[in-house]
């Protein structure tokens, strides 16, 4: 989904799942396993008539928009408003029986429960930031500052760099998340390992808020100051307006650490946050990584906004798509943002008959997504 405080991009490596598609080249796979240009003089192989997702598609972004439904473009601002309601009341009574409890039994099923409600929070602020919340651009923006904020996210600093990565997704070059990238650290000897690699083996995603280190320097983003190369002079009192409102929040939260003391902080509020960016990076990498889909990668006049946006994958994560606001269904969002979330799946289905083979059917969750951690999805 998008990118918080940190946003961390896929190395290229033996096990790239995605390739890079550049003018004029025929694609083939190299002895590493990416798919790498060559000259398009190359002879056609007997696998001709398989399907070849970096292939143009014979539809356009019209034609899809043509098959949904025109209810489906419709914003209703008191249903986005009652997803708000529901999400602060089960936030403040989640905190509000773990508190009362304070049981070492209770805390991490609070802290599980808790972090994937800031989860949903984000997914309604991000959905203000995509003017689907609502047609009216100072409710979006009044309701995004307030649940981004309380969640220590610079709503507009977000809002922008977002823009950026929607604007230019499957874009090697462009792209803001989860782009491949040459790998730049120095050859390690044989047998030497990273100072991270075992929490790496053991936690690949909840390393990531406190281990950026393999992110690019230009990507690692704190809110301030605000970094003046993701946004245009014009927008720049919006992201000091999103940073006052995150300071604000800070400092709240400090006054609640010296009235509760840092433990308790820590509890409620903090190893929650921590579950939240794990989300966050979870979702965004799956969503955009597919080992078993060949997903390709696009760069110069092979980039359209429409190949790029095919690159994406809709995922099922169970009884907790409801929770999360059906982010799951990502391929008709990143087409089409301005949809609401509620509508996503029905326009979905209207479009499955027009995108055909470059509509990926997402693995059916069981009780738990668990299949979202097995290694052919978590392979990078």
């Amino acid at each position: 989904m998008a990118r918080l405080l940190l946003s961390v991009s896929v190395p290229m490596s033996a096990s790239s799942s995605r390739r890079i598609v550049v003018p004029g080249t025929a694609r083939h796979r190299g002895r590493s396993g990416v798919c790498v240009a060559v000259p398009a003089t190359s002879t056609a192989t007997a696998t001709q008539q398989e399907f070849d997702p970096a292939a143009a598609p014979p539809f356009g972004l019209g034609d899809i928009r043509a098959a949904i439904p025109k209810h489906c473009w419709v914003k209703d601002p008191w249903r986005s408003m009652g997803y708000v309601v529901r999400d602060v009341v089960l936030v403040l009574g989640l905190a509000a029986a773990a508190a009362r409890l304070d049981s070492w039994l209770v805390w991490p099923l609070y802290w599980a429960a808790q972090g994937t409600m800031f989860w949903a929070l984000f997914v309604l602020g991000h959905d203000c930031g995509h003017g689907s919340f609502s047609n009216n651009p100072i409710l979006n923006s009044v309701v995004g500052h307030i649940l981004h904020s309380s969640i220590l996210v610079p709503y507009n600093g977000w809002r922008i760099s977002h823009r950026t990565h929607h604007q230019n997704h499957g874009h090697v070059d462009k792209d803001e998340s989860w782009h491949p990238v040459p790998p730049r650290a120095p050859v390690q000897e044989p047998g030497q390992r990273r100072p991270d690699a075992a929490l790496q083996a053991a936690l690949p995603y909840a390393r990531l808020p406190i281990l950026p280190g393999q992110q690019e320097p230009r990507q690692v983003r704190l809110p301030f100051p605000p970094p003046r190369d993701l946004f245009q002079p014009s927008e720049s009192k919006q992201v000091l307006t999103s940073t006052a409102c995150w300071l604000a929040m800070a400092a709240l939260l400090a006054g609640l650490a010296f009235l509760m003391g840092p433990l308790q902080m820590l509890k409620l509020y903090l190893v929650p946050y921590w579950v939240f960016v794990m989300w966050l990076d979870f979702v965004t990498y799956l969503h955009h990584h597919g080992h078993n889909d060949k997903l390709p990668w696009y760069r110069g006049k092979e980039w359209t906004y429409l190949r790029g946006g095919l690159t994406t994958l809709d995922r099922d994560y169970g009884w907790i798509n409801n929770i999360h606001h059906d982010i799951g269904t990502h391929v008709i969002h990143h087409l089409f943002p301005q949809i609401p979330h509620y509508h996503l799946i029905e326009a979905t289905e209207a479009a499955k008959p027009v995108l055909g083979n470059y509509y990926r059917e997402p693995q059916k969750s069981g009780p738990l997504p668990l299949h979202l951690l097995s290694g052919s999805e978590l392979e990078a």
